[in-house]
Order: structure tokens, then C-alpha cells, then sequence
């Protein structure tokens, strides 16, 4: 293993000098810091953590909290991750997962030892009560998600509130007058999830702009038949539906057809999902940007951490994506 004493011996200067010029700690002259790094770079050198942690004050890992709770789509979650971690790693960090639902304690624990230097939160309830510890802790965060009031936070998500919006305007355009969105699990709503809120907030607010009347039932992936059964049962004239559940859309697919629904004739679908969930099902979708999610939380991080500004709110826009579950715009 390459060692900095081989380093130093390689660029003609004392071990202390490629410290120096590895930690930014003192001045050393541009030649020579050309010299070392031009032989960091030709012997593989790597800096042990520990100390280039004690080196900069800093650990270089970044928290993220990711608490795994019941009715959350893991495989979204989890791309949201990968790609923070990979995102990471680009600016030399690591990242430690913490997927334990420990709430505040969590956050304070973590926050008051040298683990981490800054920390990325997830599943952000519009009520959170870690939002007063976030605001408080003297170390860098954001927020993957919005609450209903984001003063004094960093945050940024997929714009789920334009998303529903976008499709209960889409169905209405086709001149659908009785719509029902089948969202997340009935748990993901009692806890104020900002996501599932933001969503039917939008799709509601949207569909009363247009006069159209607009549903929402909440759906358990394993109750997906017995909701769909429910639902035209008891509104035989929805002729649109809007699924943002990914577990629940193949098994509500299966029972709005055994129900005599034939997709678009008699019933336009539309999903907020992976496209290549959607695109596997022939659906119209608005995709779920995770990777772009993910990956930005650790720019406006790693930006923060630099001393950077930057926005208090980031919002990736909704777009569509037409498949065959809907028909032509008249």
C-alpha cells in the first residue's frame, strides 16, 4: 500500500509538505503542488479516512435517514438512494444509511458525534417532528420531500402537487366527469406523508377547476381487487383513474378488466410510477424522477458544506409520458 513518506520521496519533499498540500492546511507554492499531486496521482496514493478526517475537521460521510415505515415503496426509496450514494462518491464522500424510524433521538444522536458532516432526510411528513431539530443542528441538511412549512430548510423533491394536478387536467381534456385517484396505503396518509398529500392536494384542486367531480382511495397493494371492486361498484360513472401506488397497478389493472372495464375504451388510466414500471404495463405515466432526486439532494448538500447559497425549494417538474391506457385528445 502506497504510504505518504513514498509519496513525498516520489515528488522530492518532506512528508509534512504533501500533508500540507492534501489538507489545504498551510500555503505551499503552485509548483509544488503540482509536484506532489502529479505523484499522488502516478502512485495510486489514497488518503486513509481516519486521517483526512482529522486532517480537514471533517469525516466526509454524509447521514441519510431513511426510515423504512409502513406502506413505503422500498424500490423507489432505494433509487433515491443509490443514487445518493453514487452521487457521493463523485464528491469523495460516503454515506451512511440510517433506516431506523428513531425520529428525533435519531437525528440528535447522529448529529452530536464527529460521524457525519451534513445529513439528507427522506419520507418528510408535512408535520415532521424532526423539523425543529433539523432546524437547529449545527451541521448542514435537506430534505428529500416538503413539509407544510419549509422555513428555514433546504428542500427539494419531485413537484408530486403538479403531477396530480397534470392528471386530473389531462383527464379532463378527454372529457372525463368523474375521476378517482388510488394512492398510497392508508398508513402513508395517516402520518401526513408530504408526498401522498401534496399529490391528492393537486389532483383535487385541479379537478374542481374543471368541474369534474375527483375521488381518492387510499389502497393496501394486497386489497388492490376488492378497492377496484369497491370503486366501480360504488361510482359506476368514474371513467378515469389515476394510480400512484406501484406495488397495487399490475393487481388493479387485472381487476378493472375482470370487472368488464376495457383500458382506454371504457376506463382511461393513468400512473405517477417508475417509467419502467409504467412502460412495462402500457401505461401513461408522469415518471417518478428518483436518480435525478437522489442525486441532486447531494449537490445542494455537498454546495452547502462548501458555503455555498443555495434555493430553499427544488422542485423537478412533472412531464408525460402517452402509452395506450388513455385515448387521443379529442
Amino acid at each position: 500500500m502506497v504510504k505518504i513518506s513514498d509519496v513525498a520521496r516520489h515528488a522530492g519533499v518532506s512528508p509534512s509538505t504533501v500533508s500540507y498540500v492534501l489538507s489545504g492546511k498551510r500555503s505551499i507554492s503552485e509548483q509544488t503542488r503540482r509536484r506532489v499531486l502529479d505523484s499522488v496521482r502516478t502512485l495510486g496514493y489514497r488518503p486513509h479516512a481516519g486521517a483526512r478526517a482529522l486532517a480537514s475537521s471533517r469525516s466526509n460521510v454524509i447521514a441519510l435517514v431513511v426510515p423504512l415505515r409502513s406502506g413505503m415503496h422500498v424500490p423507489v426509496v432505494m433509487q433515491m438512494a443509490i443514487a445518493s450514494v453514487t452521487t457521493a462518491r463523485t464528491y469523495d464522500h460516503d454515506v451512511l444509511l440510517l433506516t431506523q424510524d428513531e425520529g428525533v433521538g435519531g437525528l440528535e444522536r447522529v448529529a452530536g458525534t464527529a460521524l457525519v458532516d451534513a445529513l439528507i432526510v427522506m419520507d418528510v411528513e408535512l408535520h415532521d417532528v424532526r423539523l425543529p431539530v433539523l432546524r437547529s443542528l449545527d451541521r448542514p441538511s435537506v430534505l428529500i420531500g416538503f413539509p407544510a412549512d419549509p422555513a428555514g430548510l433546504t428542500c427539494i423533491d419531485f413537484d408530486f402537487e403538479a403531477a396530480g394536478a397534470a392528471c386530473a387536467e389531462r383527464l379532463a381534456d378527454l372529457g372525463h366527469r368523474e375521476i378517482a385517484l388510488i394512492g398510497a396505503p392508508p398508513a402513508v396518509y395517516e402520518r401526513g406523508t408530504g408526498f401522498a398529500e401534496r399529490t391528492k392536494s393537486g389532483f383535487r384542486r385541479a379537478a374542481a377547476g374543471r368541474g369534474v367531480r375527483a375521488l381518492v382511495r387510499p389502497c393496501e397493494p394486497q386489497e388492490a381487487r376488492s378497492t377496484a371492486d369497491e370503486l366501480l361498484r360504488d361510482h359506476p360513472g368514474v371513467t378515469g383513474v389515476v394510480i400512484h401506488n406501484e406495488p397495487a397497478m399490475e393487481p388493479l389493472l387485472a381487476a378493472f378488466r375482470a370487472a368488464g372495464r376495457r383500458i382506454p375504451d371504457d376506463l382511461s388510466v393513468i400512473a405517477i410510477a417508475p417509467d419502467d414500471l409504467a412502460e412495462h404495463l402500457g401505461l401513461t405515466s408522469i415518471a417518478i424522477p428518483a436518480d435525478d432526486v437522489g442525486g441532486q439532494a447531494v449537490a445542494l448538500l455537498m454546495a452547502k458544506l462548501g458555503g455555498q447559497d443555495v434555493p430553499d425549494a427544488t422542485l423537478l417538474p412533472p412531464r408525460f409520458v402517452v402509452r395506450s391506457s388513455i385515448p387521443d385528445i379529442p
